[in-house]
């Protein structure tokens, strides 16, 4: 009889199934990602005396299963960049690993969809799938916002595939990219003397303020104030960082009364960054002391005024011609001669009254009658009068007759009744 054994550091057995076989089998659950081989060996050893035996090893080689997420080296991941990059720079890279093997531990990276300050946060990074390395995809304003958070996927190729994220802080950094704004006193043009100081003004006094903002953050918004051109140099001063104008001494009657005061503001930034302000200054306890400044202000009051009046004369004459050519137009209208037209032929008519056309006869008439014709516009009826007669038998001058209504421009008898005879004629219209 042979029995079969095996070693006692291995999480294997063997179970005996008939005479002279038996079967390995697992005494604990196998992790390649632990031990990946195992080398078994199996003894066989009969029950002879002295009894004999052989042993074998053999080689176990444990499969993979897709049993282990990607993890990443970092819990989370910070990023600096500085404003005003180039896009197609590189922030920064992150790295996950998976222990499983072949497809099952290759992974790829990807951004989790996402915005900042409502933009896609595919605007502002990308990620390369293979290398995990994040790239900007637009330059930066520290201005604008300071930080975001993204968030990336690292997904395996297991099925089914496994996945785990981590979150990226991006830090944008403050660049010297913005010049100091004056905010008092207001910008050059706005105003030509700003400040009143009084002759008495001793010297320290407080004369004026100039006010600075930068939009930088850090050292690169720390602002510094200097004098560097003025009426009297000797006379006005200025606080390195507050940006209080004082008396340097005390004001003589000697002192020029206007003075003007230019002012640079510097930040501290590298390369540092500068601006300038005018500040005009005014000494004097009153303003009517002044005859420039009433003399500029009646200027500036008659040039408006002489505006007011050229525009209003322009408008006015603009609407008299407009007026005149509209009556000139209609005027002409009204003696334009009128046209009458009797078959092809165009007669020219003369100046009738209102309402009426002229109707000239047709040539059927003996040339002893001599008519004037009349026909209104808006009706079927027209009337001839009879001016001037050379035949003591026609129709009297104030007389008229009626011609029928029944056709208006074809040919109709028109009958003449007298108290001496009767006569027919031919009228045509």
């Amino acid at each position: 009889m042979v029995r079969c054994s095996i070693q006692q550091n291995v999480p294997f057995k063997l179970n005996p199934s008939i005479k002279n076989y038996y079967s390995l089998v697992t005494t604990s659950e196998l992790d390649r990602e632990i031990i990946s081989d195992y080398n078994i060996t199996i003894t066989a050893t009969d029950e002879g005396t002295p009894p004999l035996s052989s042993s074998k090893t053999f080689h176990l080689s444990v499969s993979d299963v897709n049993d282990n997420p990607p993890v990443f080296e970092e819990q989370s991941y910070s990023a600096y960049v500085t404003e005003n990059n180039k896009p197609g720079s590189s922030v920064c890279s992150v790295t996950a690993r998976d222990s499983d093997w072949r497809q099952n531990g290759t992974v790829v990276y990807s951004l989790l969809p996402g915005d900042v300050n409502g933009v896609p946060v595919s605007s502002f990074l990308s990620i390369n799938g293979d290398t995990g390395v994040i790239h900007a995809v637009r330059a930066f304003d520290y201005e604008q916002f300071r930080n975001f958070k993204v968030h990336v996927v690292a997904r395996d190729n297991g099925s089914p595939p496994l996945s785990s994220n981590v979150t990226v802080r991006v830090f944008i950094t403050d660049e010297n990219d913005n010049s100091p704004q004056i905010l008092y006193p207001a910008p050059a043009g706005n105003s030509l003397l700003t400040e009143m100081v009084p002759k008495a003004a001793l010297a320290g006094s407080l004369v004026s303020k100039v006010i600075a903002v930068d939009a930088d953050s850090g050292q690169n918004a720390w602002l510094s104030y200097q004098i560097v051109k003025s009426t009297d140099p000797g006379l006005f001063t200025i606080g390195l960082h507050s940006g209080e104008i004082r008396a340097q001494r005390d004001i003589s009657e000697s002192d020029s009364m206007k003075q003007n005061l230019v002012i640079s503001v510097k930040d501290n930034g590298q390369p540092s960054l500068s601006t300038t302000c005018d500040v005009y200054l005014l000494i004097s306890d009153n303003l009517a002391e002044v005859p420039e400044l009433k003399d500029m202000a009646y200027e500036d009051s008659s040039k408006l005024t002489s505006y007011l009046i050229i525009a209003l004369v322009s408008v006015s004459t603009f609407f008299l011609t407009f007026i005149i050519l509209i009556l000139a137009v209609r005027f002409c209208r009204s003696r334009k001669p009128r046209m009458m037209f009797d078959g092809a032929v165009a007669i020219p008519s003369a100046h009738f009254p209102p309402n009426y056309a002229e109707v000239d006869g047709a040539g059927t008439l003996r040339s002893s009658y001599n008519y004037d014709a009349y026909m209104t516009t808006g009706s079927r009826t027209s009337d001839f009068k009879f001016v001037r007669s050379y035949n003591d038998n026609t129709l009297p001058a104030d007389q008229t007759l009626k011609r029928s209504p029944d056709k208006l421009l074809e040919g109709t008898i028109i009958t003449l009744n007298t108290a001496g005879d009767s006569e027919v004629t031919h009228a045509f219209i």
